[in-house]
Formats: structure tokens, C-alpha cells, sequence
């Protein structure tokens, strides 16, 4: 699953971008930090960004003197690119493996880099409502030999959530599932 990506497109830096961007489509980065992050030159992140923004994938818009870009999500690829690149990093495993299985969870975020569409090798998952703890870790062990990524998994209750929601605003955090209303 992780040469997904790899088999169809041969430039690494532009399928960093791409799941940088579309993972997350909130995410807005500039040319500098992300050289910093992918560890390659200016140079090669220009030339995709502008080939990504030529297409229309990606949008950029001047700040000062930055040019920060995001993901175009008007685009009529968007939905299929985040759809490939959450597959690509686990998280359709992650939904299935875990979180559908757990019982009475009430929603589900990825939190820190994964949330900023950062492909660290470690998930981090927030889970709100009541859990069995070892039935979370097995099934944590099982899909973490499928994906190829360490998941740590933080689990709060209603109010241990609403508690500390002031401080998890300052942190990047993600959706990925919530308990159908009633």
C-alpha cells in the first residue's frame, strides 16, 4: 500500500506535497519550511509547487513575504487525492482496525503531525468516550503491522475532553470519525 503512490508518481517531493496538502486540506505551508521538513532543496519543492499549482491542485496566496499554499479543494480531483492519500497513510486501516471495533466511542482525531499531513511513522490517535484498554492495544499491535506506523493512543472521557479542549486548540487535530447522532 505505501508504494501506492510511489508506482504512479515518480518525484518524491511531489507526493510529499500531496499528502502534506491533501491529508489535511487546513494545512498552509511556505516554500522554506517545507524544504526544511522534506530535507531537499528549495529548488526541487519550487519546481513541484508550481507544477501542482499550474494543474490547479494547489492554491498559493501572498502573506507579507511568504507565499503559503493549500490544497485547492474545489478542484474535481480533490475528493479522490485525499480519499488515495488516506489510504496511503493508514488511516482508512486505522478507522477500520480500531476505532469501528472499540465500542462506545464518541469520535476519533488524529492529533500533532499526522494532522498537519505529516508522515512521521506515529500516529497519534484521541479517542473520546469509554474503552477497554487491552482490547485497544491488541487491536492497536494488529493494524500497526498492517500500516507500517506506530499508533500512540490517548483516551479521554466526555469531560476529561471538554477539559482539556482549551489546550488541544492550540494543537493540529483532525476528525476522522464521530458516532452517528441519534
Amino acid at each position: 500500500m505505501e508504494n501506492l503512490f510511489a508506482g504512479i508518481i515518480a518525484s518524491k517531493t511531489r507526493i510529499k506535497l500531496l499528502i502534506r496538502f491533501f491529508f489535511n486540506p487546513e494545512t498552509k505551508s511556505y516554500l522554506r519550511e517545507l524544504a526544511k521538513e522534506f530535507n531537499v532543496s528549495t529548488n526541487s519543492v519550487r519546481e513541484e509547487l508550481n507544477q501542482l499549482t499550474k494543474t490547479k491542485l494547489l492554491k498559493s496566496k501572498k502573506d507579507g513575504r511568504q507565499v503559503y499554499y493549500s490544497a485547492e479543494t474545489s478542484h474535481p480531483l480533490f475528493p479522490e487525492l485525499k480519499s488515495m492519500v488516506s489510504k496511503v497513510m493508514g488511516i482508512d486501516q486505522v478507522i477500520d482496525g480500531i476505532v469501528n471495533r472499540l465500542g462506545d466511542i464518541e469520535e476519533a482525531y488524529l492529533i500533532d503531525d499526522y494532522a498537519e499531513g505529516k508522515d512521521t511513522g506515529i500516529i497519534d490517535l484521541l479517542l473520546v468516550g469509554d474503552v477497554d484498554q487491552y482490547h485497544l492495544n491488541d487491536l492497536s499491535r494488529k493494524t500497526e503491522r498492517y500500516i507500517k506506523r506506530k499508533i500512540r493512543s490517548l483516551v479521554l472521557s466526555r469531560d476529561e475532553y471538554k477539559n482539556l479542549l482549551p489546550e488541544l486548540r492550540k494543537r493540529p487535530r483532525v476528525l476522522i470519525w464521530e458516532a452517528k447522532k441519534e
